[in-house]
């Protein structure tokens, strides 16, 4: 969609410069780059490794998780809940889940000195042990991404709605 990219572009020409505290969010394509990339190793991190270091290293310290299923998650019981729970995915008849953003549905819109907010749409298959992988549910997203002093993108705030299971005989939920 051009209207939002173009009023981001509009609201960025116009914002003042940056002071010391504040950082400076690049324009597209370089910010909707960035957030992909962040947005591929945070959830590479959360499905595939098990690295609570790495994990702590995404999110900011004042992290909030909000989950239409699961409720709220501040940092501590986001981090203590993934080094509690990630070590049984090393199991060989472990159950093991993949998240798959699905194309074209990522958008970014930059928050000028501060981050930018990520919305998408995913998909998750399961799969017992090396067995075959199942599609079984989707969802949609919003990241609040915070850039930081150091160069770098950490989630700040959550939003995980809209889940629904998800069948072979009904693929169209997908979208």
């Amino acid at each position: 969609m051009i209207l939002p990219t173009v009023l981001s572009a509009m609201i960025l020409a116009q914002a003042p410069a940056a002071s010391p505290q504040e950082v400076v969010i690049p324009a597209d394509p370089e910010l909707a780059t960035a957030i992909a990339a962040r947005d591929d190793r945070l959830f590479t991190v959360m499905f595939e490794q098990c690295d609570p270091a790495a994990l702590g290293d995404l999110v900011t310290g004042d992290m909030e998780f909000y989950h239409d299923k699961g409720g709220r998650m501040d940092r501590q019981a986001l981090l203590g809940d993934y080094a509690r729970t990630c070590p049984a995915k090393a199991e060989p008849d472990a159950w093991r889940s993949r998240r798959e953003l699905v194309a074209g549905s990522m958008k970014v819109y930059a928050i000028p000195g501060f981050g930018a907010v990520e919305e998408g749409s995913h998909v998750f298959y399961e799969r017992k042990g090396d067995g075959p992988e199942t599609l079984v549910g989707r969802a949609r997203f919003s990241i609040l991404w915070k850039l930081e002093p150091d160069g770098q993108w950490r989630m700040a705030r959550t939003f995980s709605i809209d889940h629904a299971a998800v069948t072979a005989a009904r693929p169209e939920q997908t979208e």
